[in-house]
């Protein structure tokens, strides 16, 4: 069974090898390098020619994004998971044109990681399996790119970049937060953090339980649902 190629473009060494030791644990994908600027990716896209980038944004010497709009013009480009720290919607935007096969914020959840790279070997399989369509067979390799069935139709007051980060925030088995301690983490109000939390609570995601304070008072904390 073939393997797909994984360039990992991120500047940070310690996170770089985490990626790759991850994807080197997936059977049907391989690490092939790492580039930690501009100047390298474009290098070793040249000579590796990988299916998938992982693509970070913030490089030394340049913006990943620049990097996915110069692969635009060229017919057999790699694919991209962009990965960045950058939840504003303009870059949002910017990423989905220049096609992007998924969008993960940091700090990156491997578990969400795993949930793209199975529907990126859906999507490539699909894609390989006939030169002729059916329009069901488009909306099949669409769907594929779209996001879990979660994020459609969320209520008003939840966005998805947002709720990704909260998710992530529990990543860690052990990991329990209060609204206060959730806001502070991820940089939002403590009533849009409780907001956040009754709708993961809501969907089962989260479990909520009441503890009392060192003070006596009753408190509302969370942890991921087992």
């Amino acid at each position: 069974m073939n393997k797909f190629d994984v360039l990992i473009v991120e500047d940070e060494l310690r996170i770089a090898e985490l990626h790759s030791q991850f994807i080197h644990q997936h059977p049907r994908f391989k690490p092939v390098g790492i580039a930690s600027t501009q100047a390298e990716a474009r290098r070793m896209i040249r000579v590796l020619k990988p299916d998938l980038i992982l693509l970070d944004n913030f490089l030394p010497d340049g913006l990943g994004i620049e990097v996915m709009r110069d692969l635009l013009a060229e017919k057999q480009a790699p694919d991209v998971i962009f990965i960045t720290a950058a939840s504003d919607i303009e870059t949002v935007r910017e990423a989905v044109r220049c096609g992007a096969f998924d969008y993960l914020l940091k700090p990156i959840g491997y578990d969400r990681l795993q949930d793209t790279l199975q529907r990126y070997l859906r999507y490539r399989s699909s894609i390989n399996a006939s030169d002729n369509v059916s329009q069901r067979h488009v909306d099949e390799m669409f769907n594929l790119q779209a996001r879990e069935l979660t994020y459609r139709n969320l209520p008003k007051g939840i966005d998805e970049l947002t709720l990704e980060k909260v998710k992530e925030a529990f990543m860690s088995g052990d990991t329990f937060h209060t609204a206060e301690s959730l806001g502070e983490l991820i940089g939002i109000s403590k009533t849009t953090a409780r907001r956040y939390l009754e709708h993961c609570a809501a969907l089962t995601y989260l479990h909520a339980e009441v503890v009392h304070g060192k003070v006596g008072r009753p408190e509302r904390i969370y942890r991921k649902a087992g």
